[in-house]
């Protein structure tokens, strides 16, 4: 606040106060005040020490509303109103040259005895502050931690080392209003916090929407490095029918196979790397489930590409309609786009605990994973193949028929042994070595599975997998 309005508003209270007593005190921010002087008319005494904003002048508040709104009073304002309230107001300053007021009170101890106290109230920006004094101008309280000279609690009270000005010259106090000094400031700083609040929840959209879009670009360069991975299908499966279509002509040389490309002009001669020991047939078998995985991955991926590229354009057009929005300082367009936003983010709803999924038991086991486990061979499958996902743990009774189990991993870490070790149990339990004391049962993740072509339904090859000895039994609960 400018020292020239500080002064027109201590006029005014002077003029309205003086003589008055300090009753009810309303905490409404750590850091501000409402202060009932007994006015007819419902007008407080606002003090907002706020370093960024210092405020004091009178308001007009209903007193159910400022109830409702106010916060316990701290150990500052219980000070402040044991020592100071009933007392009354006898005069009303402020310092020369400085954002500085003093309020004198007469206040009666337990004797009867009157006394002068005083509240000093330092409007200084970043030294903003709030501070009790005795009749010899001692400071006994302070509202928010004081720093140097004449600020500590048992100094005799100085005013803060000169700062910079915290607000610029072209505020209220320099401008031409009617009513009241109070009147003009309550809407002088009502249309700054308004500018704050558009602000802040601006600066909070725009942090939203950064965070959104670098995730889901993220996302997008992962699945095209996951896609590269795959490698070209077509490739895996032309590899394939040319070392079927060379068995019987292919040169050997450890593991380099030399071939003849008949898909392209002139025959020409390539050379292909293999596995030492396997044979052709063996690699062409490999060829052709990467083509399988590779084309696989190509149309799910694809997919996934095309949705997360509308999305990622999605949030773009709302950056550069934020950026507007800012620009032209519309409220309504910016309550818009944040409800936008927030529909936009808010999270699938999660399926219920209770739900059934056909052909599958279901468990919780210790640790809170899901544990899934078929029943049938073909309900088998369609957990495996269709139920599980990549980063899921897959595990089944070794040399035993029995049921594929799957531990969920939704957030793709360590599961935990504990659980391991549970589903394993189940694996076990619901197997044809469930009458054994000890069963061997594989674990692996879902990724390194795979049907060969034409197989019985529930089979299955593992390209990796590690194995633990438990139990069978049924250890956890069934959901």
């Amino acid at each position: 606040m400018h020292q020239q309005l500080i002064q027109q508003i201590v006029e005014e209270i002077r003029a309205k106060l003086t003589g008055r007593y300090l009753g009810k005190i309303f905490q409404l921010s750590p850091l501000s005040f409402a202060v009932d002087f007994g006015l007819k008319d419902g007008q407080y005494l606002y003090i907002s020490l706020e370093p960024s904003s210092p405020r004091f002048f009178l308001i007009e508040r209903r007193a159910r509303d400022l109830e409702k709104h106010a916060i316990p009073l701290s150990h500052f304002g219980q000070l402040m109103r044991a020592r100071v309230g009933g007392g009354k107001l006898i005069s009303i300053v402020r310092d020369a040259s400085d954002r500085i007021v003093r309020m004198t009170f007469s206040v009666e101890d337990e004797l009867g005895q009157s006394r002068e106290l005083r509240i000093a109230v330092q409007l200084t920006g970043k030294a903003a502050n709030l501070f009790l004094l005795d009749e010899l101008d001692q400071i006994t309280d302070a509202l928010r931690p004081p720093r140097g000279s004449g600020q500590r609690p048992g100094e005799i009270y100085r005013p803060p080392a000169k700062q910079e000005k915290q607000v610029s010259e072209d505020d209220v106090a320099r401008s031409e209003y009617s009513g009241s000094p109070s009147a003009a400031a309550a809407n002088y700083f009502a249309k700054l916090d308004a500018e704050d609040v558009f602000r802040s929840r601006a600066n909070n959209l725009r942090a939203r929407l950064q965070k959104a879009l670098s995730q889901k670009r993220r996302l997008r360069a992962n699945l095209e490095k996951d896609l590269a991975a795959h490698g070209d299908a077509e490739k895996h499966k032309l590899i394939g029918d040319l070392l079927l279509a060379n068995v019987a002509t292919a040169v050997r040389d450890g593991n380099k196979v030399r071939i003849i490309d008949y898909y392209t002009e002139g025959e020409p001669a390539m050379e292909i790397e293999i596995e030492h020991g396997s044979s052709l047939q063996d690699e062409a078998g490999r060829q052709f489930r990467q083509y399988t995985k590779a084309k696989r991955a190509a149309e799910e991926i694809g997919q996934r590409l095309i949705l997360l590229e509308r999305e990622i354009t999605g949030l773009e057009q709302q950056e550069r309609d934020l950026e507007h929005t800012v620009l032209e300082h519309d409220e309504v367009a910016l309550a818009h786009l944040a409800g936008s936003e927030a529909t936009s983010r808010k999270p699938r709803a999660k399926k219920d605990a209770g739900e059934r999924i056909p052909g599958v038991r279901r468990y919780l086991s210790s640790d809170g994973y899901e544990i899934l486990v078929g029943r049938a061979a073909r309900d088998n499958d369609n957990l495996t193949f269709r139920l599980a996902r990549p980063n899921d743990l897959w595990l089944h009774a070794g040399d035993y028929p029995g049921s594929h189990v799957v531990v969920r991993n939704p957030n793709r870490k360590e599961i935990p042994q504990r659980t391991v070790i549970e589903a394993a149990q189940l694996a076990g339990r619901f197997s044809q070595a469930s009458e054994d004391t000890k069963v061997v049962v594989h674990y692996t993740e879902r990724k390194f599975l795979s049907k060969p072509k034409r197989s019985a339904p529930g089979l299955v090859r593992m390209s990796s997998f590690h194995s633990i000895t438990v139990e069978p039994k049924e250890s956890v609960k069934r959901l």
